[in-house]
């Protein structure tokens, strides 16, 4: 008769049983949970400049209107149109790394090289960096640091923003004229605070969109933030009536989904919801891609650098010499004071 075996060799047991000689198991891919996505960034057009300051010009024609001349009539006045002249500044987003030389050497999972993985890291750190400056309250300046001026020192069609009778909205990338100002404000957003705060509505969006068509421009996206995006949904199914949160422009398509509308076609065209983490919730940005670039020096788009060696180590930097070119401030629109 057999004898028993009694004992075994297995992968997890209390002593001498448990086999030696294990690998270790490691997954080849690192998952990163924080989002990199930039729709402002993504949606614009992009170009370089080969200047800090960098000017463009904006033409404008008169007003249309009744135009009726004598037959044979002597001309006796000239009405000249001369462009507007603007002018941004290049602002510089960088950020840097150090990584051992053993740490180089070493097989790691997920990547082949440490230093190589961190320059990728930070470029991504840095786009992110630059969508939210965008979209936050700033005005151009030359004073060390160089910033650049963003949306809402040049947006000119505002809705639910203070009357400014404090002071004037330039609409140039500088800051309010007259406007009082807070210790380290730079007087966009203490004009905005000053208006009564009113939640987001169709006919605010609609305002704004006459406003910016009427101008010139033909607004197709609106960024929000995740609150406001909400918001938007709700206001828009009960001011429509809408049903399915698709637009097909090919085969219809079965609806999946009517918590959310994605476009919103008002009298004045139809306009993209876009959720962008990086937007304020007190605010939302009806913009006009047509007529705004984001704009770089020569080789300063996102570029990584390594730095000489003081050490055994590896150190460098990503960075990004960027700035907004807002050809038509008129094309586009903001809503301000919105409550959340």
């Amino acid at each position: 008769m057999a004898t028993e075996v009694t004992t075994e060799f297995k992968a997890y047991a209390s002593g001498s049983a448990q086999a030696i000689g294990q690998r270790e198991e490691l997954a080849d891919i690192i998952t990163q949970v924080d989002p990199t996505e930039t729709p402002l960034h993504s949606a614009m057009k992009k170009g370089t400049r080969n200047a800090i300051s960098f000017d463009w010009q904006v033409q404008e024609l008169a007003a249309a209107g009744a135009n009726a001349q004598n037959e044979g009539g002597a001309i006796t006045s000239f009405a000249e149109m001369p462009t507007d002249r603007f002018q941004n500044h290049m602002q510089i987003s960088r950020k840097a790394y150090a990584v051992s030389n053993t740490l180089d050497a070493v097989s790691t999972a997920g990547r082949a090289q440490e230093s190589a993985y961190q320059a990728v890291q930070k470029s991504l750190e840095i786009r992110r960096d630059v969508e939210w400056t965008m979209l936050h309250d700033q005005v151009k300046s030359l004073s060390d640091p160089r910033k650049a001026g963003t949306l809402s020192s040049w947006i000119t069609n505002t809705v639910l923003a203070a009357d400014f009778t404090s002071g004037t909205h330039n609409g140039d990338g500088s800051t309010l004229s007259g406007a009082a100002t807070d210790s380290g404000s730079d007087g966009i957003a203490d004009a905005f605070a000053a208006a009564t705060a009113e939640a987001l509505s169709v006919a605010k969006i609609d305002t704004a969109m006459q406003a910016a068509f009427e101008d010139g421009g033909k607004p197709s996206m609106i960024l929000l933030s995740p609150t406001q995006k909400k918001k938007f949904s709700d206001a828009t199914e009960s001011a429509t009536g809408t049903v399915s949160n698709q637009i097909n422009y090919t085969s219809p398509q079965e609806v999946t989904s009517v918590g959310a509308v994605s476009v919103y076609l008002s009298d004045f065209g139809g306009v993209e919801a876009v959720v962008d983490r990086y937007c304020p919730s007190d605010r939302a940005y009806l913009i006009d891609p047509e007529y705004v670039e984001f704009v770089t020096l020569p080789g300063r788009n996102f570029a990584t650098e390594e730095l000489s060696s003081d050490g055994d180590r590896v150190r460098g930097y990503a960075v990004c010499e960027w700035s907004m070119e807002v050809r038509g401030p008129k094309a586009h629109a903001a809503l301000y004071s919105l409550s959340t």
